[in-house]
């Protein structure tokens, strides 16, 4: 009798060690983060790799563990494709105990997976996709935009581009939910600003050949070409226009959306003079710098606002979790919205009704080879853009939920 209540006792030691995670709300007695990225494609460069990288990190500099769990990291690569992104995300929170998915690059992808984690109950971090309705008429009560959108894109290089007398516009636009939405933001701050709009054209998704596209929008005779799209594809895009004399004509290209890794793909002698708007740049000041470090030191790049901007969601994520002491969903939502965020990413950011975390953006212009004092000093930052301008109130979000 007595060696049977040693034994029960030692085994309900156990199960209470075991247990203690759940003791304090944690469900499956782990925290699990799933991102999904593009791993091989169009934007593999500006999230990909990195962006798993810059979620490791976060997860470290957690100490590997909140609320007395331990916490993991699954990761895989959508190809940029929505049913593959969808399917990944169902199975993740069905069979893998996935509690949050993250990063989420390609606005189909983003609208994809925030229709599972609605259905599931699980917690969506953006900070890859672009498009501004996934604060608006695609928000979820659990979905969360981080690091940019296309309404701040708008604000910040539309219209500077515009002040600067590029009051005629033609759009070169990819033609998806992602390329649409930026055109329609830019074009509605264009117009705002007494410009107009000539015309525009959609290009595949992705594509390499922009050579009739450059040429049908150097016909136009606007005075500015609008590259409403990302990655590879921007690249692609000015490397056509630098071949056919676009600039040297007269025209001026405006990037609606550059990352810092398309910089360093063009070189400074071809992008050179473009404008364009950030949510992060690595050299900005000591704390920004030293983060970067440490991630360049991990991947041999400099991060790009998706990549950084990931760390900081995570990172809030996990405060949240802390704080509550639950990785329930309702809980941890409401708790994240109430803490601000300010961190070296994010600066006077605040987590609106809606899911946007609106901070301060970077007006910024890329360096000719002579002010380069060496890789990746690519940016003079112009001005800071205070995020209330950049993203616009509260009251102009159309998200029924906010």
């Amino acid at each position: 009798m007595k060696l049977a209540r040693t034994l029960a006792a030692g085994v309900s030691a156990a199960a209470m060690i075991a247990s203690a995670a759940s003791a304090q709300g944690i469900s499956d007695d782990k925290v699990k983060i799933g991102v999904l990225t593009d791993m091989s494609g169009t934007y593999s460069d500006l999230a990909g790799a990195g962006a798993v990288a810059a979620a490791e990190m976060a997860i470290e500099d957690f100490g590997g563990t909140v609320a007395g769990a331990p916490i993991e990291l699954v990761s895989a690569d959508h190809q940029n494709k929505a049913d593959i992104a969808a399917n990944t995300a169902r199975q993740w929170g069905d069979s893998e105990q996935v509690d949050t998915f993250a990063e989420l690059v390609t606005t189909s992808v983003a609208l994809a997976v925030f229709e599972i984690a609605k259905q599931q109950n699980k917690i969506a971090l953006v900070t890859g996709a672009a498009s501004s309705p996934l604060t608006n008429d695609a928000c979820i009560p659990t979905g969360f935009h981080w690091a940019y959108n296309t309404k701040a894109l708008a604000n910040g290089t539309g219209k500077a581009v515009v002040a600067e007398g590029g009051d005629t516009w033609y759009f070169l636009t990819a033609d998806y939910a992602f390329g649409e939405a930026l055109q329609k933001d830019v074009t509605a701050v264009v117009e705002a600003s007494g410009g107009t709009v000539v015309g525009s054209i959609k290009h595949p998704f992705p594509a390499t050949d922009f050579s009739s596209f450059v040429l049908q929008a150097q016909a136009s005779g606007a005075k500015v070409i609008g590259l409403a799209n990302a990655g590879a594809d921007t690249t692609n895009a000015i490397r056509a226009a630098s071949e056919f004399g676009v600039i040297a004509g007269g025209q001026q290209i405006a990037a609606l959306l550059m990352f810092l890794t398309d910089v360093n793909a063009l070189g400074l002698d071809v992008a050179q003079g473009i404008q364009l708007t950030t949510g992060f740049y690595w050299d900005y000041d000591e704390e920004t710098r030293a983060w970067s470090a440490r991630f360049k030191e991990r991947t041999g790049n400099e991060p790009t606002m998706v990549q950084a901007g990931l760390y900081s969601a995570i990172t809030h994520y996990l405060k949240a979790i802390e704080a509550t002491g639950t990785d329930d969903t309702d809980t941890v939502a409401a708790k994240m919205r109430e803490m601000p965020v300010e961190d070296f990413f994010a600066k006077n950011g605040v987590l609106r009704s809606d899911g946007l975390m609106q901070h301060d953006m970077f007006l910024a212009q890329v360096k000719s080879p002579d002010e380069s004092e060496g890789a990746w000093d690519y940016y003079n930052i112009v001005r800071v853009i205070p995020g209330e301008e950049a993203y616009g109130p509260l009251s102009e979000s159309t998200c029924p939920t906010k």
